[in-house]
């Protein structure tokens, strides 16, 4: 039983897109508000792309720590994929009420952005170094120590 499971949980891993330290995503999408978001032109900075759902309780949680964070940090910017299929202007009727000071752009999770792929669980965080290679990433919540000491540990 639990060499079958060792071996499910291999077989998982080895499907998850290749996002090891050295791997640069692509990222290419147009935010909510009409503007085209390129991961490429954020270099130099550390970048958080963050997938999420209006549904999801800690996606909810995390979305003002993230916020603080990009707000207490001139290194740092984010990007929230809203990873859900449902209407653009339910998705806008959320953030009203959810406010960030990141973009955010809806993906369809059935065509995810290839580099970044299906994630496993919501939430799901990617902390792109500011040359462009993953430095980390997170399953689950984040917030400002867990960014903070992961940059600190990626330098």
């Amino acid at each position: 039983m639990i060499s079958r499971l060792i071996a499910a949980a291999t077989l998982a891993l080895a499907a998850l897109p290749a996002l090891a330290s050295e791997a640069m995503p692509e990222l290419k999408v147009t935010t909510l508000d009409g503007k085209a978001f390129d991961l490429a032109a954020q270099r130099g900075k550390w970048v958080i792309v963050n997938y999420w759902a209006t549904w999801c309780v800690p996606c909810i949680k995390e979305m003002p720590d993230i916020s603080n964070f990009v707000k207490s940090r001139k290194d740092v910017t984010a990007i929230g994929l809203a990873f859900e299929d449902t209407d653009v202007a339910d998705v806008k009727t959320f953030l009203e009420a959810h406010k960030v000071v990141y973009p955010i752009a809806q993906v369809d999770p059935t065509e995810p952005p290839k580099d970044f792929g299906t994630p496993r669980g919501l939430p799901t965080s990617f902390l792109i170094a500011p040359d462009g290679h993953v430095a980390k990433r997170f399953v689950g919540g984040v917030d400002g120590k867990k960014l903070g000491d992961a940059i600190a540990a990626g330098k």
